[in-house]
């Protein structure tokens, strides 16, 4: 009922580490995402599944309802969303990849973000007019499904290779911005680049709290700011105004490196404000 004051909007995702409880698994969530049905599927059902969801969801839901017309170039566009997930989006080359001009690209994306098959973390500027002039990364809603579309959902992932970092990020991203969907829906999520690529993977504007600069490392040992990228994120959160900054990773043990909260994630969503201790 949409008249005023009658009008409420919930939204459910895939399944947090909070809700799994003792069924929780970082690698079968890593490998297979958490969407409910998944769980209730024996590991060799699992790629058939989530193959199938791809395909009749996309086809059916999106296709059928007219809300895209050429099922072929978006099919295309599907995968090709898939490997920049995470990315900074590239329109023009998108486009040039799938066939199709800018603004059939952009509308695409726009459709996956109405259909919450995605999202689009904008790009953090003080200014809401010059953040909208910046591109933004793109994220599918579950790790599954990005891997299906992929085409990869058989090959198994394994810890220290570059696939397992970047699903360890977005899997961060992902429980963060449905825990926040969830409990704190006026936070705003966003990422920084700078013009010579220092980043900070997240930043989360709390009204009422410091703004909260996260960096995602998928090790199980933080042992100081070494790495250069490390180095650049100290100096770049330092810069960023009334705001505290965090590393979350999978180093069992917590510490305060130069300014730096580098905290299990687990503890780390506590500590953010997504989940009660």
């Amino acid at each position: 009922n949409l008249l005023a004051g009658r009008a409420f909007k919930y939204v459910c995702h895939p399944l947090v580490h909070t809700e799994l409880g003792k069924k929780f698994s970082l690698n079968d969530i890593l490998q297979f995402g958490s969407l409910p049905e998944v769980f209730s599927l024996d590991p060799k059902d699992k790629p058939d599944y989530l193959r199938a969801y791809v395909d009749t969801y996309f086809r059916e839901e999106i296709v059928a309802e007219q809300i895209v017309r050429k099922l072929k170039p978006f099919k295309n566009f599907l995968q090709i969303a898939a490997q920049m997930n995470g990315r900074i989006l590239n329109l023009n080359r998108i486009a040039h990849d799938v066939g199709v001009d800018h603004s059939t690209v952009q509308n695409y994306f726009d459709v996956l973000e109405d259909t919450l098959i995605g999202f689009q973390l904008e790009p953090f500027e003080e200014s809401l007019r010059k953040r909208q002039r910046k591109a933004a990364k793109f994220y599918y809603f579950d790790l599954g499904v990005t891997r299906a579309l992929k085409r990869n959902l058989e090959v198994p992932i394994q810890s220290g290779t570059y696939e397992y970092g970047e699903l360890f990020e977005q899997f961060l991203i992902l429980e963060i911005k449905r825990l926040a969907d969830y409990t704190k829906p006026d936070w705003r999520l966003s990422y920084l680049r700078t013009k010579d690529d220092a980043e900070i993977d997240l930043i989360i504007e709390r009204p009422g709290m410091k703004r909260a600069a996260i960096e995602i490392k998928s090790t199980a040992r933080i042992d100081g700011l070494k790495e250069p990228n490390l180095r650049s994120f100290s100096a770049l959160a330092s810069d960023l105004k009334n705001s505290e900054s965090f590393i979350l990773s999978q180093d069992p043990i917590g510490k305060k490196i130069e300014g730096i909260w580098c905290l299990p994630w687990q503890k780390g969503l506590t500590e953010l404000g997504l989940v009660k201790s």
